[in-house]
Order: C-alpha cells, then structure tokens, then sequence
C-alpha cells in the first residue's frame, strides 16, 4: 500500500481532529490508529513541500500526550527546537495548510504567532525555549494566573549552553514549570514498569517532599547522628532511584526527574505529564524517542533520519531534485585540499556537519573535526583557542546563527587578531525556512568588528580562491559567505584592479554597478539591459568587501553614478560603508545602495522574496536608468566638470 492510499484509508480519525479537544475524548485505541494517520500525513504532504520530516516523525505520541494533558493555548507550549512542531500544528486546526508547507501563502516550517493562538516563540533558533518559559513562569507567578508552562526541548538543543543557563535559575525560582527533554539523540535502554512509576510518582509527590524535609529537620537536630544519618538515608534514596534509571542526568540541577519514559507510549508519557503538572514546581519528563520513528528510509538514513530534505520520494525517501555541484560541496571539497596541504587547518561545526560540508573533512581528517553542539558562541572562543594553540580554524555555520556569537567574534577573536575563519552557509535570502533563517545580517553585524576581513565569493572559482586567501590570512579574523543552493556558473573578470574584479566595461562610465557576491551575474544582466538605453555601466565584483578596498573608491570617482546591489540588509551594508569610504575620500558621486529592507521577510522561494524586495535584473535594470537619465536633467557641478576633465 502507498503512503497516499494509507492516508486516504485510514485517515477518518485524523479528519475529526480540528483541536486539542477532540484528541483529548479518544480512547487508548483511537491514539494508536490516530499516531499512523500522523505519520501517513506527515510523509504524504512533507515529501512535496520538503521540511523537517524527521524530528515530526519521532515526537507523534508526545505531542498527543501533551495535548492531552494540557489545555493549549491557555496553557503554554513552546518547542525547542521549533522546527519538532509539525505535529503540534496538526493537532491544532492546520492540516488544510500543509499542501502549502514552507511556500509562498502556507504554512510556516517552524511556530508562527499569525498562524494560531497556539504558537507563541516562533524565533527558531535552538536552547531559547527554557530562558522564555522561565520568563513566562515567573511572570504568571507574580500575576497570580494558574497557567502551565511546558517547554519541549529536543533534538540537540540540549547542547546550547542558554539551556544550562535557564536551567540554572529555573531550578532557583522554583516555579511551576514542565521541561519535557526530547531525547532522540542517545541509545537509552529506559527502565519502564511498575517500579519505576512507582519511584517517579513518589519523587513527585508533595507529602513525600514535606516527609524528607521534616526527617531532615528533625535528624539536623540531633547531636552528631542527626546530620550523617540524614546524609545516608538519602544517599540510600539516591542509590535506589539510580538503579532504576542510571541515565538520570539531571538530578544535581535540584529540578525533579521523571524518566526515562517511552516517548512513543502515549499512556506512559501522559502519566508523566500529569505527574509533573500536579508537582507544584520545576519537572523534568525525560522522553526517549526515536527520530524517523515509523518510516522506514528515515530510520535507516545514518546522516540524520531524514532531518530536514527537499522533496522526496514518499515510497523510497530519496530526494526527487536532480543532483547538482551545490555551493556547500564546492566549500567542502576545497576545505579538504587545503586540509591536504595544511596540517594545522582544523574545522568546527556547531551541529551542522552535514548541511555546512565540514562532514567531507570529517570523513578524511576525523581528528581535526569539532562538533561542538548547538553552541555558536563555545565554538568561536574554543576557534580562538584554538588559534592560540597555533592552529588555523575554520568555523563553519549558517549565517543566521552567527549573530548568537557577535560579542565572541568581536572581543575573543578579533581583539586578540587571530586567525579563525568562518564560514557562513546560506548567507542572504534563503526562502522556505522564513525570518529566522535568513543569513542577511552579517555583512551589517560583522562589518563594524574591527581587523575583520569580509569575503563574498560570486561563483566555485572565486569561492575556492577566496577560502584560500582567507585561511592565509594570520593577523586577525576573516569571514567568507555564500548563498545556498546551486552554485553560479563562473563568471571570469576581464581585469582586476588590487582585489576587485572587473567584469563588465563599457566606453561610456556612467556607471559604476557594485554587485556583491551571487549577484555578479545580476550585474552583468542589469548592465546589458541599461545598455539598451544608451547608457554605459561597469559591472565589479568587489570580492573582498570588507574593509571596503581603496581600489573600489578609485573606481567610483571616475563614474557619474555609483550603485550597489547586496543580499544583505542596507542598513549598515556594504553600499553604506562604500558611501562612507567615499566620503572619507571626498568622492563626491552619488551613491544607490540597494539590498534588504530591514524587517521580517516572509517565507517563500528565494526568487519570489527577491522579486518583493526589487532586487531583480529588470527592477534594479530599471532603477539605475531612472536614476542616471535624471542627472541628465541636473547641471554639471563645478567638482564634477573637473574630474570628467581629469580623466579625459
């Protein structure tokens, strides 16, 4: 049977679910058939759109059980990370959506506050969940409001040290508050059964609580037995509690423990939801799940259960997209060549081995490869530590996450000038992942750390040449960006003038079109179509493009009209900083910087948000016509006659 017909057959539960409150009314059986509805579902529609089929797969009877136990939205659901809240959403009213998952119009991949009352952190970003449920629990304290609070960490977030930061002052506030640990990432043997419940129930009763405390008074004040006896009995307690579940990782953070629990057990989970519901503080319900649970080529995918593919083949879970050389294999295939010739070239990855290419260098050199978690902010400090040790790191992460380490970049590695490298995956618009995870400001962020150098390669040759001339560098930091997807045809220069690459000229010099990084091809477009108006545009590929090169503000001054495109936001951009430089300069030609609006940019194919912002060959064609032919109609200033004399 199909994975269509199995959710065309079977699924007449799933269809009468439009809230919380109808799952809450079924049986025992009902949850069973509804979990495979779930998953026929999630496999059926994802393998379309593409999206986070995985993680969703592994927490079906979790999130059940949650919603079950809880009443969402007055009681608050937060996921961490978000990207596990598929189900969730489901469940809530929104399966008419996932047809459009990801795309212009659908459903967000990730919590959406404008999609339901049910979503409220919709950031993305891993171990945020428990610093907001610690706020939200505290402040529902002070107000008095009788409001759960359930935070599901999981898939990796554990390893971001905010989570052990939250954790620190959860367990001092003391608050009511439920951490649901998402644990698809070790190979527990849980130890379920009735002594086990027996001793969570008992750990997470107040009238034991209250027994422990009165002993604890009563034998501290007794002479010289008092206290050792107190400390024996307990550590007996301990003892006991251990055998049954050895893995109990949390017990000195002085927040309650549940588990391991079957995270696939929907009674299990649920009697440990409501345990830790009625407990009157912070509760940790350690769930063991399996991610891909129940689909077959998820299970059996070794790299990451069918993480978060593109469309996909709902039979066979191979991806349905014709292979081609994507920027991230060009990284990764040019990282092990220096590698190769580099013994004190390392990399680290923050949870990103796979999708950011440092796996390819794993594969080869595995002792030279740190996967540090989901840690952006340890992974630049240990970076410089690292080159303090005399080595060269290459840091690699996705653009967006980097701004979580700005003030390591900034004091811990620029301060110091060493030479750590990072590499930013999916820099600029990337589309189907939304606001979050669009990598548009770090040429803004970075480009005020001082001795930081910035690099955004146009295709695989400039690419590969700028990675080495980044790893060369030995004073201070550098930062080498690129798009995702489909790596550029390359372009070659006709000429280059100190770093910067001359790739279209004309006889006329009208204008000067700055195009950063993958929009070097959008130049070259742009300049063909001004052309055709009778004006004359030359196209650069500035290549490094921080600090903004003295040869770049030379080449201004000899053009009439100066325009920069970028794929990053303008304020604080690379169009900005070139202004600035030609001020300092006293270039007085005028300057069109055009890029990202700052904002939260909607979710979408990166052509489709591009085409919102303008940034198109045929938009930006027409802005520049529009803005030359109007200095056409201004009178010549006296500094502009002199230098068109100048050069003439």
């Amino acid at each position: 049977m199909s994975v269509e017909e199995g959710t065309a057959n079977h699924g007449r539960l799933l269809g009468s679910v439009r809230g919380p409150q109808d799952v809450k009314r079924m049986t025992a059986e009902q949850l069973d058939i509804l979990a495979a509805e779930i998953r026929d579902f999630l496999i059926a529609k994802v393998s379309r759109t593409g999206g986070h089929v995985g993680p969703n797969l592994g927490v079906v009877e979790l999130t059940l059980a949650m919603h079950r136990v809880f009443d969402s939205p007055r009681d608050r659901l937060l996921f961490d990370t978000g990207h596990q809240a598929y189900v969730h959403k489901i469940i809530t009213g929104r399966q008419d959506g996932f047809d459009k998952l990801r795309q212009r119009g659908g459903l967000s991949g990730y919590p959406n506050q404008a999609e339901s009352e049910h979503d409220l952190v919709e950031n993305s970003h891993a171990s945020t969940a428990l610093s907001y449920a610690d706020g939200l629990a505290k402040a529902y304290a002070l107000r008095g409001e009788k409001r759960a609070v359930v935070a599901v960490v999981g898939d990796g977030a554990l390893t971001g040290g905010m989570c052990w930061e939250a954790l620190n002052n959860i367990a001092t506030a003391g608050n009511p508050l439920v951490i649901v640990v998402n644990d698809n990432g070790r190979s527990y043997s849980p130890t379920i059964g009735g002594l086990a419940d027996h001793l969570s129930s008992l750990r997470l009763n107040p009238g034991y609580e209250k027994v422990l405390d009165t002993v604890k008074d009563a034998l501290g004040n007794t002479p010289f037995v008092g206290k050792p006896m107190y400390e024996v009995l307990h550590a007996v307690k301990k003892g006991i509690k251990d055998a049954v579940a050895p893995q109990a990782m949390f017990e000195d953070l002085g927040i309650k423990y549940v588990g391991p629990v079957d995270g696939h057990d929907v009674p299990a989970v649920e009697t440990a939801l409501r345990a830790a519901k009625n407990f009157g503080g912070p509760v940790i319900v350690h769930a063991v799940t399996r991610k891909g649970y129940g689909y077959r080529p998820a299970e059996e995918d070794e790299a990451d259960c069918l993480h978060g593919p593109g469309a996909f083949d709902a039979e066979t879970g191979k991806l349905l997209a014709v292979p081609s050389v994507k920027w991230t294999n060009v990284f990764a295939d040019e990282l092990v060549a220096i590698a190769d010739e580099r013994p004190d070239v390392v990399g680290i990855t923050a949870a990103m081995a796979e999708p950011t290419g440092i796996a390819t260098l794993a594969r080869k050199y595995p002792e030279r490869v740190y996967d540090v978690g989901i840690a952006e902010q340890h992974a630049a400090t240990s970076a410089a530590g690292l080159a303090m040790g005399g080595l060269h790191p290459v840091v690699a992460v996705y653009a967006t996450f980097l701004n979580r380490a700005f003030d390591q970049v900034l004091l811990d590695v620029a301060m110091h000038r060493l030479p750590v490298t990072f590499v930013l995956d999916r820099a600029g618009i990337t589309g189907p992942d939304g606001p979050s995870h669009y990598g548009i400001w770090d040429m803004s962020v970075f480009g005020v750390v001082p001795g930081l150098r910035i690099a955004a390669p146009r295709d695989s040759a400039t690419l590969r040449e700028e990675l080495r001339e980044a790893v060369a560098v030995d004073d201070g930091p550098t930062i080498l960006r690129f798009p995702t997807g489909t790596v550029a045809a390359d372009l070659p220069a006709l000429r280059r003038v100190g770093p910067v690459d001359v790739l279209a000229e004309s006889a006329r010099t009208d204008v000067l079109l700055v195009a950063v990084g993958s929009f070097a091809g959008l130049g070259m477009e742009v300049a063909t179509r001004v052309a055709e108006q009778g004006y004359g545009v030359t196209v650069v590929d500035p290549r490094w493009v921080r600090p903004v090169p003295a040869e770049l503000v030379e080449l201004a001054a000899g053009h009439r009209l100066v325009v920069t495109v970028e794929d990053g936001v303008r304020v604080g951009g690379v169009g900005s900083a070139l202004a600035q430089a030609m001020r300092d300069a006293d270039v007085r030609v005028p300057v069109k910087d055009l890029g990202v609006p700052a904002g939260w940019h909607p979710h979408g194919t990166r052509a489709q948000i591009l085409a919102d912002l303008g940034l198109t060959a045929q938009d930006v064609a027409r802005d520049v016509t529009g803005w030359i032919s109007g200095l056409d109609a201004q009178p010549v200033e006296p500094h502009q006659a002199d230098q068109a004399a100048a050069k003439n």
